[in-house]
């Protein structure tokens, strides 16, 4: 027996990941009206406090990406009006939006991750911040957007495409070769690894979300050993941030060596997103999960 009937499937938004929010929302509403639910779609803008208080759903289904969907700030929102709402809370999701505060949080419980720094973007082009290769981001963004990658002998300066335009609040990581991985983590428990090889470049916005751009290899074709570390180390993340419902935390693996990279809090449901693809792997339709999702919503979480 369903806890929800009427649900409002909040996507779109005005952060750098609209496009993408709506390309989830809409399969989400689909996979709860295939199951049976009530759903209505808002493309959520300012006046969205207000919208909430006229339709007064059973619950929430948040697809927004990025910046005040993913940060904590819609679900202090959803707190104030106490509808139910799905994935992560305040806290958590505050935690997870902030790339350095959350890799102290990995490094506590003995997750590896690379050195990294603060930087303003005036600082960025007035110094090499460290040895090179590093990786440029801003340091509170989601789905790879912004992102730099600086190699060795390449030009790097203010005038190319950069985070530096947009925000000066950057991240500089030391740059981990290898290969790219990713754990689901669902009901307090990590679902599978799959390995993601991009046809170019590295896993950016456009390899994420473009179709063709990536090969997903799943299961990863790893060792159980190193399976079974990935997916203990995005169960361990998913807890020290205090994460609900459903996560996927990244990693990099060079040789033997595992480090994580950031854990989404509101991973994409789009028809390439890798959360709906690894529970399909496990044997839940689509369906099924994003139902549990919605069953599992709350406040104060």
């Amino acid at each position: 027996m369903k806890k929800y009937n009427h649900i409002c499937v909040l996507e779109g938004g005005w952060s750098s990941e609209r496009e993408v929010s709506l390309v989830s929302g809409a399969a989400i509403a689909k996979g709860l009206r295939d199951a049976g639910y009530k759903v209505t779609e808002v493309d959520v803008d300012r006046e969205i406090y207000s919208v909430l208080s006229g339709l007064k759903p059973d619950a929430v289904f948040n697809g927004l990406h990025g910046t005040w969907g993913e940060d904590g700030c819609v679900q202090g929102m959803l707190e104030t009006l106490k509808i139910p709402y799905t994935h992560s809370g305040v806290k958590a999701s505050a935690l997870a939006m902030d790339k350095i505060l959350s890799k102290k949080l990995y490094a506590s419980v003995g997750i590896p991750v690379a050195p990294d720094m603060m930087i303003s973007a005036k600082e960025l082009f007035e110094r090499q911040p460290m040895e090179r290769p590093f990786v440029v981001k801003p340091y509170n963004d989601g789905s790879s957007v912004g992102v730099v990658i600086v190699l060795e002998n390449e030009p790097f300066s203010e005038d190319m495409d950069g985070p530096w335009h947009s925000t000066d609040d950057l991240m500089v990581e030391k740059y981990i070769p290898g290969r790219e991985l990713t754990v689901s983590v669902m009901d307090d428990k990590a679902l599978c690894v799959t390995e993601l090889i991009p046809k170019e470049g590295f896993y950016d916005y456009k390899a994420k979300y473009q179709d063709g751009m990536t090969d997903h290899i799943l299961p990863a074709e790893i060792s159980t050993t190193q399976s079974e570390v990935l997916m203990d180390y995005a169960l361990r993340a998913h807890n020290i941030l205090g994460c609900r419902g459903v996560s996927r935390s990244d990693f990099r693996m060079d040789g033997d060596d595992i480090y994580i990279l950031e854990t989404n809090t509101q991973p994409g449901m789009t028809p390439l997103s890798l959360v709906p693809e690894q529970a399909k792997h496990m044997g839940m339709s689509f369906s099924e999960l994003v139902s549990w999702m919605v069953e599992d919503a709350s406040c104060a979480r």
